[in-house]
């Protein structure tokens, strides 16, 4: 269970600058929860391989996560704060992003049991797993998807979440997918409810919980301006953002900042 920030930009810009500093400092806040890692991916210029950089420590202590926030690493990225699901270590390859090839991703929720979701990947996807978590084998099951439809992303990313869809219907598949040519934004989490009581164990009160949390843990928020497309998780109240309808899943063009809405399989 994590926060996500994606940005789709006409030029290089930091993550401090997509948020502003005030909501910038709101979202690192959110560590308070979020403690278990962070990672950024992006690509330094269209057509450029992605880059990422991960960590396991916290991202308000680390200094590595203030400098890289300060620069303009991209005109499209995305940032992940980990609150990892109980059992599952606090370790370098257990950090978001995931990276493979051209492509980054990073998830918030929890698909079990973890030795279902791995049943469906070809031994070789499973050959490509690198650490503990349901994140890395559903990244692995849409780049196996997407290697089914010959290279086709929207067809490979529509069918993995249906075949997720139709196994896990009670998991958050919320998630930021980065390719060299688009950023996925999913928000398929309608049957999961916010982790009220693992929130309570973090807090004296209700009251001190961060906003959102207890009630629309799982709710993300889009803004679109002249020159940038941003996506990001609940944690940040600030005006100009707007709700993503439940249960829907888009593309972002990394170079046209177009948006287009993906038809998986709706739950029942």
């Amino acid at each position: 269970m994590c926060r996500l920030l994606g940005y789709v930009t006409t030029r290089p810009t930091s993550v401090v600058d997509v948020l502003g500093r005030e909501d910038f400092d709101t979202f690192t806040v959110l560590t308070e929860v979020h403690s278990d890692g962070w990672g950024m991916a992006w690509h330094p210029s269209l057509g450029a391989a992605v880059e990422a950089v991960s960590s396991p420590q916290n991202a308000s202590v680390d200094p590595q996560y203030a400098a890289l926030s300060e620069q303009p690493l991209g005109c499209n990225g995305l940032v992940h704060l980990r609150w990892a699901t109980g059992g599952l270590p606090v370790s370098p390859q257990n950090t978001h992003p995931f990276t493979d090839g051209g492509y980054a991703f990073a998830h918030n929720g929890h698909i079990a049991p973890i030795a279902h979701l791995e049943a469906q990947l070809t031994p070789d996807s499973r050959e490509r797993l690198r650490g503990d978590t349901d994140s890395e084998r559903y990244f692995q099951l849409v780049l196996q998807c997407i290697r089914e439809a010959d290279g086709d992303e929207e067809r490979g990313v529509t069918r993995a979440l249906e075949i997720l869809i139709g196994e896990f219907p009670n998991s958050s598949l919320n998630a930021l997918f980065l390719t060299p040519t688009t950023l996925f934004a999913i928000h398929i989490n309608s049957r999961v409810h916010s982790p009220v009581d693992a929130l309570r164990e973090l807090f004296e009160s209700d009251d001190a919980i961060p906003a959102s949390h207890a009630t629309e843990y799982y709710a993300m928020d889009y803004r679109i301006t002249d020159d940038a497309v941003h996506v990001i998780s609940s944690g940040v109240d600030a005006d100009g953002w707007t709700r993503i309808p439940e249960d829907t899943a888009a593309m972002i063009d990394l170079a046209t900042r177009e948006v287009t809405r993906l038809h998986p399989v709706p739950l029942g």
